[in-house]
């Protein structure tokens, strides 16, 4: 098998892995002769923190695989065609990538072969290769393998720019049922030294100056959307203890795609979670930059997102109680709550407010999405002029239009009358005529 027939193949095994996003990261070719750098700008599917688009090389080593896990299209009893590439292989294909200017990066990650530690070791050769024989200096992610030894995971920390240990499926009993050769512990362990040795690495930095850098990007990880029953409450639940616990960089979501037939998966025919994916990356954006916990956004009464509106405006309308807030004293953690006002626009109002005292027509001019917000805030004590607040008005204009159809009852029109209903009670029918004439 040729070298491009292995691509075929090990491109299109990669494809169901999302934790490919870049970070970022600063790492430029400081050494003479040195080529390539993490920080230029790229044309595919992930972004630098900065906002611009990076593309990397999403490949395995290998699709072949030791472990069965059900809803894996790589799984031990699939029959698909198998194939590997030899660490040579692989860094000579990526230069060859980098050199004609298709990708700026490389997102390594392999089926489990022989046992872990053989896995880890073929993909340290990689990384090695690429660092130290080409002088690459573009960024790579590479997926660390659960149960590997801890010093193999330490030594491919020092190679690659982001980590990322993929726990997938959100609780013990999944995973016992979907992919009985894996277990919390050997997930864990892995995403524990990678932190140890990110905050290692920090002090080191402080001390030596040309320390070598442990994964400076950070490590993240994927769960897998509607694979299992495991409700949006047990995710985000999950995810708030992986921010706090090991420190992840991001949680990336997997709507659940249908490759497998097994009694314990969806259907073949069934569509993917798009819009219960969607609602977990903005509950997740919640949880890191607004401030929210997860027992806020969802508890055991209501386990699931409401599929016709954002978790923030969901969770705004069930506290309506809380509002209005006055956007001239409101501190920046509630500025933050109210639907409409993001954290940039929630910084302007904190600054502009020091020097002048806000209105509506300058809390659009700071990026305040007022459809949304003018329900929730006075300026000053007052309400926008004309604004007429109910839940029914509220609900309209949080919702889109097709949204709206479905959630709210058409409101009921009525003909207007020249006569109240005491005088079209009262009155004869000769004296409606005498009126209108």
């Amino acid at each position: 098998m040729d070298v491009y027939d292995k691509l075929t193949i090990l491109t299109d095994s990669a494809k169901y892995d999302v934790s490919c996003s870049s970070s970022g990261v600063e790492r430029k070719s400081d050494i003479a002769g040195g080529i390539g750098n993490s920080v230029s700008s790229g044309i595919c599917h992930s972004f630098a923190a900065d906002g611009r688009c990076i593309s990397l090389l999403k490949v395995l080593m290998s699709n072949s695989c030791i472990f069965d896990c059900k809803y894996c299209v790589n799984r031990r009893s699939n029959d698909t065609r198998r194939s590997m590439f030899t660490p040579e292989e692989l860094a000579d294909l990526t230069m060859n990538f980098y050199r004609r200017n298709y990708i700026e990066g490389l997102f390594l990650s392999s089926g489990i072969m022989r046992n872990p530690d053989y896995t880890t070791e073929q993909l340290i050769s990689v990384l090695e290769l690429l660092r130290h024989k080409h002088r690459f200096g573009g960024y790579i992610h590479v997926k660390a393998i659960p149960g590997a030894d801890p010093a193999l995971i330490s030594r491919l920390g020092l190679l690659a720019d982001r980590m990322s240990v993929n726990i997938e499926l959100p609780s013990q009993d999944s995973l016992h049922q979907l992919a009985p050769d894996k277990t919390k512990e050997a997930i864990l362990k892995p995403m524990s030294v990678i932190r140890h040795g990110i905050r290692e690495n920090v002090t080191d930095l402080v001390k030596y100056r040309h320390a070598p850098k442990f994964v400076p990007g950070g490590q993240s990880t994927q769960l897998i959307v509607g694979a299992t029953p495991d409700s949006d409450l047990k995710i985000l639940t999950l995810t708030e203890a992986l921010y706090k616990k090991y420190e992840l960089k991001r949680v990336y979501y997997s709507a659940y795609t249908p490759v497998m037939e097994h009694s314990l998966l969806p259907a073949l025919d069934s569509k993917p979670p798009l819009l219960r994916e969607h609602r977990l990356y903005q509950a997740d954006w919640l949880l890191r930059f607004y401030g929210f916990e997860a027992k806020e956004l969802l508890d055991e009464r209501a386990p699931n997102f409401n599929p016709f509106m954002d978790p923030k405006c969901n969770w705004a309308m069930n506290h309506i109680d809380r509002f209005p807030v006055d956007i001239n004293t409101a501190p920046y953690e509630i500025l933050l709550r109210v639907p409409g006002i993001g954290v940039r626009s929630a910084k302007r109002i904190v600054s502009a407010r020091r020097s002048a005292r806000l209105d509506y027509p300058g809390l659009k001019k700071l990026g305040v999405v007022l459809k949304r917000a003018q329900y929730f805030i006075t300026c000053s004590g007052r309400r926008l002029e004309g604004l007429k607040v109910n839940e029914s008005t509220i609900l309209r204009s949080l919702l889109s239009k097709k949204e709206v159809s479905m959630f709210l009852p058409e409101p009921q029109v009525e003909q207007l009358s020249l006569f109240t209903d005491e005088e079209l009670a009262t009155g004869t029918g000769e004296d409606l005529v005498k009126c209108l004439g």
